[in-house]
């Protein structure tokens, strides 16, 4: 973590600031509905604030990236940002959400907090510089193809285009057929071009196509890497959570059930704190 940064922000929230709290990315992976949504929201502000960590909100209102196209997407840009402007509203927390195409980032900005570029598009420069455009903060997850110095690449796009206010995000590389790994050295590689870096602790456990119409997943092992990425030393941790996440209409295989998610944060503070007093 001796890596110099320009911290970034999201509404109130200064990320990656010294002294400042470590950031928490949290909610369900698709918006399947304004109530889900405010359930988890309730719930994860106050594990957030127990724990003193910030708290943005995460949702998508499109999953562009399904396996198959019969997948549940969404409900659309005009009613997911309806129901991520309420969940602003009533818990005054800043939000993420992904953009896939470069005319959602302007209308997406009008309410999000953070547009995030997903891992399958962190290469796509006209998305990068349509989000660099809106002068929000901007969350680049690393490809699954990507080597973690690649990413100095989308960096310079986003600084040449004027955008500082970056957070970088790991969340696996493919190795062999429809599995991740994570290397833990590319947190501390990306963290050397100067911004934030978030790990993602639930898809980093994906098996993309894994189930064959779906992805798989191995969430028992998100408190084992998050601690492990805890450790290497982070600003934020991305998690997606649901509170039966079987039932989940995205991502079912990989998101942490939501009455785990205090116990897993204890266990990843605990050596965060460690880490920064070494």
């Amino acid at each position: 973590m001796a890596a110099s940064i320009t911290p970034a922000r999201a509404g109130s929230i200064s990320i990656g600031a010294p002294h400042h709290p470590m950031l928490l990315i949290a909610g369900p992976c698709v918006i399947e509905s304004h109530e889900l949504c405010r359930k988890v929201a309730a719930e994860v502000q106050q594990i957030a604030a127990d724990l003193g960590v910030s708290y943005v909100f995460k949702a998508s209102f499109d999953k562009a990236n399904r396996t198959s196209a019969k997948s549940f997407r969404g409900n659309g840009i005009e009613k997911g940002l309806e129901v991520l402007q309420k969940i602003k509203e009533e818990f005054k927390v800043p939000i993420l959400t992904d953009v896939h195409e470069t005319w959602q980032c302007s209308k997406a900005a009008e309410v999000v907090d953070i547009l995030q570029i997903p891992a399958f598009l962190s290469r796509q420069t006209d998305l990068l510089l349509a989000a660099a455009a809106t002068e929000r903060c901007v969350n680049i997850k690393k490809g699954q193809f990507l080597a973690p110095w690649d990413m100095k690449n989308a960096v310079d796009k986003m600084t040449e285009a004027g955008c500082t206010n970056l957070l970088l995000t790991e969340r696996g590389v493919s190795f062999g057929y429809n599995t991740l790994v994570v290397d833990m050295t590319s947190l501390p590689q990306m963290r050397q071009f100067g911004h934030p870096v978030i790990f993602d602790g639930t898809h980093s456990l994906q098996l993309p196509g894994g189930a064959g119409t779906s992805s798989g997943g191995r969430r028992e092992f998100i408190p084992h890497l998050t601690r492990a990425a805890a450790a290497v030393g982070i600003d934020g941790l991305f998690l997606e959570v649901h509170p039966d996440p079987e039932k989940g209409l995205s991502d079912a295989a990989t998101m942490l059930p939501l009455h785990q998610l205090r116990a897993v944060l204890q266990s990843a503070l605990a050596i965060h704190k460690i880490a920064h007093s070494s």
